[in-house]
């Protein structure tokens, strides 16, 4: 899908990012541009404030700053929610009762969840995944069929409003699909309301 075609409907979503440190950084800069550029207002969510830090794969990357912490996050003030992968930032956020809360209040609000890499950990340790179909990093498979999910091997599966990915090479496909779940979700909203 190209962005273009959807207009700057979706300016004025708020779109949260859960991550902790050790997430891979192209999974969190990419789509937050993508969603910068439509006007969606990004904010990061972390266990504590401060600043967390991106890796490359295993490389360092940058620090950025957390815009609140998990314990503070309302859900009814997000429109949808961003989970990069990266192991260390999964692992982590995982133990989170406080991202387990936040997921599971924004998916029990239908809105949109997109999640890639090591990402889904948090939804199997939230249990949200029976019964859903999801891709992920391939050694998150037995996890996530473990927990009653379906596992696919593909480069983006969506399930309802759920959308997920493998690998920073599915990025693109994972935006595009990502951005159609906000603007079907924001145009759902405005058919009720």
């Amino acid at each position: 899908m190209d962005k273009t075609a959807i207009p700057q409907r979706l300016s004025g979503l708020a779109v949260a990012i859960v991550a902790g440190n050790g997430f891979e950084q192209s999974e969190l800069v990419e789509p937050r541009r993508a969603l910068d550029e439509l006007g969606v207002t990004t904010r990061i969510l972390a266990v504590s404030r401060g600043r967390i830090q991106g890796f490359h794969h295993d490389r360092p990357g940058d620090h950025f700053d957390v815009d609140l912490a998990l314990e503070d996050a309302r859900p009814d003030a997000f429109d949808g929610v961003l989970i990069p992968g990266g192991l260390r930032n999964a692992d982590m956020i995982r133990a989170s009762q406080h991202a387990q809360q936040f997921v599971r209040a924004i998916d029990q609000q239908d809105k949109p969840l997109a999640v890639i890499c090591h990402g889904p950990w948090l939804l199997v340790s939230a249990g949200m995944v029976r019964g859903r179909t999801l891709t992920s990093w391939p050694t998150l498979q037995a996890d996530i069929v473990n927990a009653g999910g379906h596992w696919r091997d593909e480069p983006v599966v969506v399930d309802r409003n759920w959308v997920s990915s493998r690998k920073p090479a599915d990025l693109p496909q994972f935006i595009n699909k990502f951005i159609e779940l906000l603007d079907m979700h924001l145009q759902a909203a405005h058919a009720h309301g």
